[in-house]
């Protein structure tokens, strides 16, 4: 087994176990510390899917600004309650829900009227469970129909008077850590004594059924209600405030209650007035009334519209928690191209497509799980793999110094007459050419040491032979590429010329060199060129025994950029304009090939864009 294979699987092992393990987490409910990007990814989808019209089973009575101007106080009698629950009885509703805490006692003859009125019709009361450190507990799994469900210090329950006429529910609800509403536990516990939630009681008296619970879902006659853990109750919401249809109770204290808008239907009372009642935060609005919260859980239990999380889903999702990064180190391992890096884009891709299209659909993935399982293994393993092919470039170019016996070996003449040649830096006009083999590091994992020196070898040849033809100097060759400057020892009015000459040489030779190679070589590699004309800092770097010719500045870093400025536009070669302009128009890209352009191009590290052309045999045409 080759050690690039054995680190493959290595990779593989590992990625598995930290999929299976992040998965695992997930399936038990334990990955709250990914809870804020699922919520973050949660509202994006949410918001991608747009509004939805919400059933018109389901409207709400409000206690609003209105009512209470025309009461003229707040909280509203008692008694005004009863009038209101006496005028929506009269048109017939299923169920009256009133989302208020009637924990305390009010005026006697107030509470008189207002069990009276509860009494007369199908009604619903609230009721809140406290949790000793504010937030719903969750027990350990036992594996019943209760497992895992909120279980609370206490419940604060209506009083006696009422409740002794009417039903009651819990209307507490599970937030983010935004604060946004994300599941309605279907049921409470404290101690033996189990409360349903407010919503679930709702439907059920409207169904005129008792629910019965199992482990993953409750029953309500012949509708089953798929649940997540601890029969919780997943919640997306239709739209903005007012997206299910809302009365103001001052319109049913004034005779203006519509039959249409109350027959037949669950009539959820609650406050919406400024500052009175609880808001909660949605991808669709930042002050969604509380009352608008429960009346979306009641809509969605009724209608069977609500998105989908329960057990089976979260074991999906631990399928794409391992699945997906194995895929993806997979194809990193496969290939560090443009093909490979392409496969994994259009994996990921596929992934977001089909994770959003079942959001939109109903049914709950998660997206935090798979990107949390994906990115350290890629990362890594990326990151190793650009290690250890650093240290085969090392090799390379450790290999590579036996076939030059100088830096610049344009120079060797002239560095006899003149020893003291740019022992200080000069700043001179000059052209600099840099040449690059594409896929060339693909392709030395595969090639032997001595395969991968010959052909660096003819590589090497080929530049050396086109440069002295055109009285350029190589000033290096870096591993699979060179840099050649053209205006050293001393600076002429042919430079630019020169270079672009030298351009055009190159690109012939280098199609000729890679027909002449083998197929299974010539098909993975190709090559790139840039060309730019200006100042640069010529200098001898190094000491003792070993010293080089180099340039810098930034004529050499956009002559270096422009390479990959040619391969993103598929051409063979990259010029600036102000080469061309110094080359002059009888320069060779001007005669032979095709000169499109010209093109502005970004530089990275460089303020600003350059304009360039771009150079094609006709071959590539």
């Amino acid at each position: 087994m080759s050690s690039r294979v054995r680190q493959t699987l290595i990779a593989l092992i590992l990625t598995c176990v930290w999929g299976a393990g992040l998965g695992l987490m997930h399936i038990r409910g334990n990955t709250w510390f990914l809870e804020r990007v699922e919520a973050t990814l949660t509202d994006l989808r949410t918001i991608i899917r747009g509004k939805m019209p919400a059933p018109d089973t389901v409207a709400i009575i409000a206690i609003d600004d209105p009512t209470v101007t025309l009461v003229g106080s707040y909280p509203v009698p008692r008694s005004t309650l009863a009038a209101i629950i006496d005028e929506i009885a009269k048109l017939k509703p299923k169920v009256i829900a009133m989302d208020l805490l009637l924990v305390d006692r009010g005026q006697e003859d107030g509470d008189r009227k207002l069990a009276e009125s509860l009494g007369k019709a199908t009604t619903l009361l609230a009721g809140a469970a406290v949790f000793a450190s504010g937030k719903q507990l969750i027990e350990p799994s036992n594996g019943d129909a209760l497992d895992r469900v909120p279980d609370a210090v206490s419940f604060l329950l209506p009083q006696q008077e009422f409740a002794d006429v009417s039903s009651v529910g819990i209307v507490n609800v599970a937030t983010d850590q935004s604060g946004t509403p994300r599941f309605i536990p279907m049921l409470f516990k404290k101690g033996e004594e189990v409360q349903p939630s407010f919503p679930l009681r709702a439907v059920a008296l409207a169904a005129g059924v008792e629910p019965v619970f199992e482990p993953g879902g409750i029953a309500l006659g012949e509708h089953h209600i798929r649940t997540d853990i601890g029969q919780s109750f997943p919640l997306t919401f239709y739209g903005p405030r007012g997206t299910i249809k809302t009365i103001s109770a001052a319109a049913v204290l004034n005779g203006q209650l519509a039959a249409k808008d109350v027959a037949g239907k669950i009539i959820v009372l609650g406050t919406t007035v400024t500052g009175g009642g609880d808001v909660f935060p949605t991808p669709f609005d930042q002050v969604l009334p509380g009352v608008e919260v429960i009346s979306t859980a009641i809509a969605q239990l009724v209608a069977g519209d609500a998105t989908v999380r329960d057990r089976n889903i979260r074991l999906v999702d631990a399928g794409f928690a391992v699945g997906l990064p194995l895929v993806l180190v997979g194809l990193l391992a496969w290939r560090r191209s443009a093909i490979g890096l392409g496969a994994m884009v259009a994996v990921v891709c596929a992934w977001l497509i089909f994770n959003a299209v079942a959001f939109a659909n109903g049914i709950w993935l998660s997206a935090a799980i798979p990107i949390a399982a994906v990115v350290p293994p890629v990362l890594i393993f990326g990151a190793t793999q650009l290690l250890l092919g650093r240290r085969r470039a090392q090799h390379f170019a450790t290999q590579s110094e036996m076939l030059q016996s100088v830096q610049a070996p344009g120079l060797g003449k002239w560095l006899a007459q003149n020893p003291n040649f740019l022992a200080e830096p000069v700043r001179q006009d000059a052209a600099v050419v840099f040449i690059d083999l594409s896929g060339f590091t693909g392709l030395s994992e595969v090639l032997g040491p001595n395969a991968t020196r010959e052909l660096l070898n003819g590589f090497y040849n080929l530049v050396d032979e086109e440069v002295a033809a055109c009285n350029g100097t190589i000033t290096s060759f870096m591993g699979d590429g060179a840099m050649i400057l053209f205006g050293l020892p001393e600076p002429t009015p042919e430079d630019a010329a020169n270079a672009t000459r030298c351009c055009i040489r190159l690109c012939n030779g280098m199609r000729l060199w890679l027909a002449s190679l083998p197929s299974s070589i010539a098909s993975r590699i190709g090559f790139k060129l840039g060309a730019h004309f200006g100042t640069v800092v010529a200098s001898r770097l190094g000491g003792g025994s070993r010293q080089q010719i180099t340039a810098t500045g930034d004529t050499v870093n956009v002559a270096s950029r422009l390479m990959e400025v040619a391969k993103s536009n598929e051409a063979e070669l990259a010029l600036s304009t102000e080469i061309l302009h110094v080359a002059g128009p009888d320069s060779d890209p001007y005669k032979t090939g095709v000169l499109s352009g010209p093109l502005e191009a970004e530089i990275r590290g460089r303020s600003g864009s350059v304009t360039i052309w771009l150079w094609r045999s006709q071959d590539k045409n």
